[in-house]
């Protein structure tokens, strides 16, 4: 018998050791930091001390609603703009392409800082009648959560626009033809035709959108501030501040057991809706 090739795996290499060096390392040695402690060895009291505490369980549930809000109206915002897009002619989608992609140039933290002027009692927010008697302590939306989601929403966008539109493009324009013809409104094609086979695309946006929501901390802590606590902030503060590495790492661990199991169910219930 002809033996078979070592050359496809010797190329597989770089890529596997990148992971083990970039990723896998990085996670089993949080993992392992999470039960421990400075002064014993295996212990689950970091995890004891998390469920124990009323603060770290507050930013937890405030991170997770945050989450799914902000994820849940990135997909209603970009499932129809991908699919206008995707509609569009070449030029005019190269100029829509171009105005997605460039705020992922921008820093989040140029861009964030451009909300806090707009949302703060002296931006421009704040000469629409009524708008600060709508905020708390009139202070705009700067400190409140509809102002986070607001301009977490921005950040997360581009990535569900993505997602989508890779997936709607795929799909035969045929069918979309075929839809009109048989009478279907634009409406109508989206909703019974290209929705259900862009299924794939959305789930991918959510869930990329999803994790980048819960995991952020630039603009929750520069629009929340003191008074919207995150998960995210709370990890930072632990790992650089009171150096207190056992504690972020189960903090860390546990986000990334939320993110595992959101995936996890998301997927599921995607596969049976479209079996």
């Amino acid at each position: 018998m002809r033996k078979r090739s070592a050359e496809p795996w010797l190329l597989v290499l770089p890529l596997v050791a990148l992971l083990l060096i970039a990723f896998v390392i990085p996670v089993a040695r949080t993992l392992l930091a999470s039960f421990t402690t400075d002064s014993a060895g295996f212990t689950l009291s970091n995890f004891t001390r998390f469920f124990g505490s009323s603060v770290s369980l507050g930013a937890s549930e405030r991170s997770l609603r945050m989450a799914f809000i902000q994820t849940i109206v990135s997909v209603v915002i970009a499932v129809p703009l991908a699919y206008i897009m995707a509609g569009l002619s070449a030029k005019a989608r190269a100029f829509m392409m171009i105005a997605t992609i460039l705020p992922l140039m921008t820093s989040v933290v140029i861009r964030t800082f451009g909300w806090v002027i707009l949302m703060g009692p002296s931006g421009p927010l704040a000469k629409i009648p009524g708008f600060l008697e709508l905020s708390q302590a009139r202070q705009g939306l700067l400190g409140t959560e509809l102002g986070v989601n607001i301009a977490m929403v921005q950040v997360l966008v581009p990535f569900a626009v993505l997602s989508v539109l890779g997936v709607i493009n795929g799909i035969d324009g045929r069918l979309r033809e075929a839809s009109r013809t048989m009478g279907a409104s634009f409406v109508g094609t989206f909703r019974h035709v290209v929705l259900p086979l862009s299924l794939p695309g959305i789930v991918s946006g959510a869930t990329l959108c999803f994790a980048l929501s819960i995991s952020s901390f630039i603009t929750p802590n520069l629009i929340g501030g003191a008074q919207l606590p995150v998960l995210a902030g709370f990890i930072y503060h632990d790992a650089t501040v009171s150096n207190d590495i056992p504690f972020a790492a189960t903090q860390a661990v546990l986000i990334l057991a939320v993110v595992v199991v959101t995936i996890a169910a998301t997927n599921r219930i995607a596969n049976a809706r479209m079996k």
